[in-house]
């Protein structure tokens, strides 16, 4: 019996591309649970098209005359539900592998969320037997690097069961239009805030009916491309941005104790953070200083806010400085000695002609200001973490 959604209007969307073993039975069963459906047919060449004209008077089709790929499928499918006043859209795949009887189970996770920011991902068991190994890696591959991305961990980001907010979609322009479309997509969602979680779904594998239009080579390189760029975004805007929007909203003080002295992590931590963000401040790395704090501070799991907020160490009025002492403290090194001043270096950088000498000493004088800073932080974080603790226990 079907159970239409509740307060919130959703509709249902199935991209299809030559599934017409798979395509009525899917339509068939997302019927069960909703008079709302979209089907994208994307440039099918087999028997689909006679398929869908059983479903005219019951489903919603857009057709392409040619394959499109998977992403302007869906993109497509989204302008229309959006025109149509729909606030969310479940998708589901056409080859089978999903149940639609998980499309009330996503109606609920909605329900109980809350607010409309939220986008759901149906979480397949890809270590149940049928999975195909090469599904299994790719699927791991995916998690890995949206968790990098956006530092939010899941099950399972490839899966095409899921639920998406429409009225933040419409907000978003979007550049990709295959199967890569799926990641830009719940990545740069979840830079907008919107909640992205995992939802365990029913899977189904069965090699005599399923058909994938997956190119390992084309396909995987697309997304490698992707996922580059993602990460070029992330580093050089996406990071700062949030630190800055916390720095503007809190103001100095607030941001100062809440996201530095009161931040959950160990004083240990911490202090390492302060480390990193100073060695990478002082050290030649002009113009890639933001790129590799970040980088740095996810791989060794630092505090990406401490270390990149010390990282700013080099400001403009200070890089004359910086140099200079770079140098002075290489020469000490070398046994050498060149005569110039400091409004030289300020004014024509001719420091930059002894240019080993200068990164020598940069490097020297980025480690000794590390370990000091860290002893220091270590023991200003200790402290104020003692008279939290007696404060609260006061």
């Amino acid at each position: 019996m079907k159970k239409e959604p509740t307060h919130f209007s959703i509709c249902v969307i199935i991209p299809t591309y030559n599934n017409q073993k798979t395509l009525a039975r899917v339509i068939d069963g997302v019927l069960n649970y909703s008079n709302h459906v979209i089907v994208v047919n994307d440039g099918s060449t087999d028997d689909t098209s006679n398929i869908l004209k059983n479903y005219t008077d019951r489903v919603e089709v857009i057709t392409f005359d040619k394959n499109k790929g998977k992403g302007k499928a869906l993109r497509e499918g989204f302008k229309l539900a959006i025109k149509k006043g729909y606030e969310f859209a479940i998708t589901i795949d056409s080859d089978g592998q999903h149940f639609p009887e998980d499309i009330p189970n996503f109606v609920k996770a909605l329900e109980s969320h809350p607010d409309k920011n939220l986008l759901l991902i149906g979480s397949r068991n890809m270590s149940q037997e049928g999975v195909p190994k090469k599904s299994s890696f790719g699927n791991k591959f995916s998690n890995f690097w949206f968790w990098f991305e956006t530092g939010i961990k899941l099950d399972d980001t490839q899966s095409g069961f899921r639920l998406y907010p429409l009225h933040i979609i419409e907000t978003r322009k979007f550049f990709t239009n295959k199967f890569e479309f799926e990641i830009e997509v719940i990545v740069r969602l979840a830079w907008a805030g919107v909640a992205v979680k995992n939802m365990p779904v029913k899977v189904l594998y069965d090699l005599s009916e399923r058909v994938t239009h997956f190119r390992p080579v084309k396909d995987f390189a697309r997304i490698s491309v992707l996922n580059t760029v993602l990460v070029l975004i992330m580093l050089l805007y996406i990071k700062p941005r949030n630190l800055f929007r916390r720095l503007k909203k809190k103001g100095i003080k607030r941001f100062f104790l809440e996201d530095f002295l009161g931040s959950q992590d160990s004083p240990k931590k911490k202090a390492l953070s302060v480390g990193l963000g100073v060695f990478i401040g002082l050290s030649p790395l002009w113009g890639f200083h933001t790129v590799t704090v970040i980088f740095l501070a996810m791989f060794f799991k630092l505090n990406k806010t401490i270390a990149f907020a010390f990282s700013n160490v080099s400001i403009p009025p200070c890089i004359p400085f910086i140099i200079y002492f770079s140098s002075k403290i290489g020469q000490w090194l070398y046994g050498v000695e060149f005569s110039y001043k400091l409004d030289e270096v300020t004014k024509d950088f001719v420091i930059l002609e002894h240019l080993e000498t200068y990164i020598v000493g940069s490097f020297v004088l980025a480690t000794v200001a590390s370990i000091v800073l860290t002893a220091l932080s270590f023991l200003l974080f200790n402290l104020v973490g003692r008279k939290n603790v007696i404060v609260k226990n006061g």
